[in-house]
């Protein structure tokens, strides 16, 4: 019997199909994984199944009954529940308050609070998902803040799930938590659908597997019977590394210190305290941490982006505390930033337009005080044969081009400034892995090259592939510094909870 089935859907929005003629069929009470590079049309397909998109054709049955979802109310009515990536939740408001809000149990004409704590708190020792019904969403973490979310679904009489890349944010501890609650709701009769592009998540956790690619259903697989290899291939259309390949490489004299390093975030609270660090030439230094915990306010330190309170950074020896982006980058530093739409592109520009900023002064691309276009359309050109960005038409948008190929028009412009010391922020975030294949080797590159690198990312696989030293964050601090050879996973993720590293080590 299937729970779901979506038979040849189609979506269109202005200039894209993101799905064509899509048939998705999902097993009562099991978990069904649907993956795909970025804008293979994932959440545009389960969108359309919680109402917040209506298909163009194709029809839905939820357990063999043909439905119409005008909203997401008529899905909550067919039993459908969504754990959307960005959470729901209102800060402000209890764990109680939230997973009632909507459908609020009344005593009379006013709210029952009593029987709502009641109510939430059976359903969290049922399904075993911990969370303290008096606290406020603002003061607990995220993994906290997901099961928040799964609460609601439950307490609206959700049947099936849908969790949308739900591992994004969490600690490996916190996943392996999800992962428990997610087999004690299908033990329960629930069925799940998980969006994914963490392959060996998918392998672990799923029962069967859709695979997606520009649109259209490429695989369907049972998880038992396939690979990660095989999944990846029918992602991309082509074989793929997965495992990063890293040969060992002598770092040099250091590049880039950092000495007792104090920043404040946006609302005038300390986010990086005393922070201590060096990066050598030839050596890449991961950060790793859960997000929010200080990492963006060091990094726009580090580039200029961001007032230091106290402390100095040496670049090459030299004090350059309180220099300006221009004047960092003069020296020799490069920053592949978190945020490639915020700080990386500007959408409304031409391509060749995006690959100059911050150089867009240097000889190599002026006449004069005038820009030298014909220089810069042949720079631009060499640069997307050389990072293979898609499509090749120098007059794109920035706006335009897909998540990886916006990044490897961001990745080819810094690289090729010849950096000393290179700050690599998310680089691969939200990408295939297609995509990120292409990035890791880059970063390798640079490393082989003797640039000092700084690679900052929430994907515990990358800092660990990637790194040869490893520092983890927590609230601003550094909790221990590790080898990737000499540590685990655990070990990390017991840092990226707060454990110092002696304490992580004892468990």
């Amino acid at each position: 019997m299937y729970a779901v089935e979506m038979v040849n859907i189609v979506k269109r929005f202005p200039g894209v199909l993101a799905n064509d003629h899509v048939t998705l069929r999902v097993k009562k009470g099991s978990i069904h994984a649907i993956v795909g590079e970025n804008g293979a049309g994932k959440s545009t397909l389960m969108n359309q199944l919680y109402g917040l998109y209506h298909p163009d054709e194709g029809e839905i049955f939820i357990d063999g009954k043909k439905v119409v979802i005008k909203g997401p109310r008529d899905a909550i009515k067919e039993g459908i529940g969504m754990v959307h990536q960005h959470f729901m939740l209102v800060d402000t408001l209890t764990v109680a308050e939230n997973v009632v809000l909507g459908s609020e149990p009344k005593k009379g004409l006013n709210f029952d609070l009593k029987r709502a704590r009641k109510e939430v708190m059976e359903l969290s020792e049922k399904y075993g998902l911990t969370v303290d019904v008096d606290a406020k969403v603002e003061d607990i973490s995220v993994g906290m803040q997901q099961r928040v979310e799964i609460i609601k679904t439950l307490y609206r009489g959700a049947n099936i799930i849908i969790l949308d890349e739900p591992t994004a944010v969490l600690t490996p501890q916190e996943v392996e938590e999800l992962f428990a609650i997610m087999r004690k709701l299908k033990s329960d009769g629930k069925t799940i659908l998980f969006i994914s592009h963490k392959l060996h998540e998918v392998m672990e956790i799923s029962d069967r597997v859709t695979v997606m690619r520009l649109g259209k259903v490429t695989g369907e697989l049972e998880t038992s019977q396939t690979n990660p290899k095989e999944i990846a291939r029918y992602m991309v259309g082509r074989d793929v590394v997965l495992t990063v390949t890293k040969e060992f490489h002598e770092p040099k004299d250091t590049v880039f210190e950092v000495k007792n390093l104090v920043v404040k975030d946006n609302r005038g609270l300390v986010a990086v305290n005393d922070v201590s660090f060096e990066v050598k030439r030839g050596e890449i230094v991961g950060i790793a941490g859960v997000a929010g915990n200080g990492q963006t306010e060091l990094v726009e330190a580090i580039t200029g982006l961001r007032k230091i309170e106290s402390g100095h950074m040496y670049f090459e020896g030299k004090d350059v505390t309180g220099f300006t982006p221009r004047q960092l980058r003069e020296q020799g530093m490069a920053h592949i930033p978190e945020d490639r739409l915020k700080h990386g592109l500007i959408k409304e520009f031409e391509a060749y337009y995006n690959v100059i900023l911050g150089g867009h002064y240097k000889t190599l691309f002026t006449n004069g005080p005038f820009l030298n276009h014909n220089k810069i359309f042949e720079y631009t050109k060499q640069l997307m044969e050389e990072f293979d960005v898609r499509p090749r038409r120098i007059e794109h948008l920035g706006g335009n081009f897909s998540g990886g190929n916006q990044q490897k028009l961001v990745v080819g412009r810094e690289i090729n400034t010849n950096p000393k010391f290179l700050v690599v922020a998310q680089p691969t975030r939200g990408l295939d892995v297609g995509a990120i294949e292409f990035i890791h080797k880059q970063i390798l590159k640079m490393r082989e090259r003797d640039v000092g690198i700084l690679l900052i990312s929430m994907e515990l696989e990358e800092i660990f592939s990637l790194s040869d030293r490893i520092l983890v964050m927590y609230e601003g601090e550094i909790m221990g510094e590790v080898r990737p050879e000499e540590t685990t996973v655990e070990e990390v993720g017991m840092m990226m909870t707060g454990h110092r590293l002696e304490e992580a080590r004892r468990g």
